[in-house]
């Protein structure tokens, strides 16, 4: 029984100091935001700038983290910047950042609201503003920087702090490892990322152990039919009506092929055919988007749209030096996939530091992409991607009642509680970092 007791106490002390330490965590980056990170949210928020652009960003977040002890390399991948700190042996451990805005004109009503003009890809005037909430992502990471920073006597091994380019338009991730980034700078044992949500209260974590985002792949059909007089279809082959027979057989692969449990999204976002009215013309041009969680369900996918639009054609009796070309883009996104056992480690993890009603389960009811797998999956690397809330409850209480709805993302009306969203993702990035890299 005194043995029982004895471990009991042990035990009971040792939650103490776990409880005590989390508090010292929480108001020692309460009080950074208040000191620092809060005007750095505010600059930021006010300067956006487009993907692969990034230039002013980029150096401001550079010097940000250089200033507190880091080797910084910048205009890797483009814009984009590696910050290394070395703290003896251990793990490499890699969080990441994502820096761009989106070509969006603000009408957000805050107050730091955006008036940043800029020049976009095609030399059009566009307003820009952080409407994906990547302004809480750098600060988060600056944030995590100056506290693991001021700790190094708490954690041992290399830590790899990356800010990304271009996130929004695609190419970011898939520059830096083209920038030959694990050749350059150590390649992680672990990886780490969050994206900041407005469907969800301000300041809770989720954590996926599955797929938090979808793969996305680029697909164009090309379907090609025989051109005539509309007052004469007999003459001809018309394209669009065989296109459009190729779209609604599409959406049989989904409903019909995929098993139930599986998910998978085909939706064809153009439908381009045709000059006049009384023309049928000899072509036609669809572009899809195509989503799936893992390997396996995009190659049936893939396969099964090209043997639709084929199928679909030869029943129009077209003929085969005729049918429709499939043409998969080379430029997809892997699916951002944790790992389950590095994702139920750092839920609880966050338990024990942050309390059980810090989390939030995952609502995941879309299939929104992400290009934070071109770092982890060739060569793989275990990673956890996870997100914070940025919306407070009572905006979300007032959308029950009848008032506002919570403005989405990448929408001119997008708007989140920085104070809550920054101090949380800086929290519990530190709380992962010092779990997986504790001496």
């Amino acid at each position: 029984m005194k043995k029982l007791t004895k471990r009991l106490l042990i035990t009971s002390l040792a939650f103490l100091c776990v409880q005590a330490q989390a508090s010292d965590i929480k108001a020692e980056i309460a009080k950074d935001y208040q000191q620092h990170l809060a005007p750095l949210w505010d600059h930021f928020h006010r300067n956006p700038e487009l993907s692969l652009m990034e230039f002013k960003t980029a150096k401001r977040l550079a010097k940000e983290i250089r200033a507190v002890g880091f080797d910084v390399t910048e205009n890797v991948g483009g814009t984009g910047i590696v910050a290394i700190m070395k703290n003896g042996s251990g793990p490499t451990v890699m969080m990441r950042a994502d820096m761009d805005g989106l070509p969006v004109t603000e009408q957000s009503g805050l107050k730091n609201a955006s008036k940043v003009v800029m020049k976009d890809w095609d030399g059009e005037e566009v307003g820009v503003m952080h409407a994906c909430g990547h302004d809480v992502h750098i600060t988060s990471l600056v944030g995590t920087a100056r506290y693991m920073a001021s700790i190094k006597d708490q954690w041992s091994g290399t830590l790899m702090l990356i800010g990304q380019p271009a996130e929004e338009r695609g190419p970011g991730a898939s520059a830096m490892m083209d920038d030959n980034l694990w050749q350059r700078f150590p390649k992680p044992d672990y990886a780490f990322a969050f994206h900041v949500s407005s469907g969800d209260v301000a300041g809770k974590v989720t954590v996926d152990e599955g797929s938090p985002y979808a793969g996305a792949d680029t697909v164009d059909i090309i379907v090609h039919g025989v051109g005539s007089h509309g007052a004469y279809p007999h003459q001809g082959k018309d394209p669009i009506m065989i296109g459009s027979q190729i779209v609604t057989n599409l959406q049989t692969i989904v409903s019909r092929e995929l098993a139930p449990r599986d998910a998978g999204v085909i939706t064809v976002g153009a439908f381009h055919s045709g000059t006049k009215h009384n023309i049928i013309s000899d072509k036609a041009h669809l572009q899809l988007t195509v989503r799936s969680l893992n390997s396996r369900v995009r190659d049936q996918l893939l396969t099964a749209i090209e043997r639709v639009a084929i199928g679909t054609a030869k029943t129009a009796g077209m003929p085969d030096d005729k049918l429709p070309e499939v043409i998969v883009s080379e430029f997809a996104f892997p699916p951002t996939q944790n790992d389950k056992a590095l994702a139920q480690r750092v839920k609880q993890t966050l338990v024990n530091k942050m309390g059980a009603d810090a989390l939030t389960p995952p609502n995941n009811s879309g299939m929104g992409a992400e290009d934070f797998g071109f770092f982890t999956t060739a060569p793989y690397i275990p990673s956890v991607y996870f997100s914070v809330g940025g919306t407070p409850k009572a905006d979300f209480d007032r959308a029950k009642a009848g008032g506002p709805q919570v403005a989405s993302h990448h929408s001119p009306l997008f708007k989140i509680s920085p104070e809550p969203a920054v101090k949380s993702g800086v929290e519990a990035t530190v709380h992962i970092l010092l779990d997986i890299m504790k001496k």
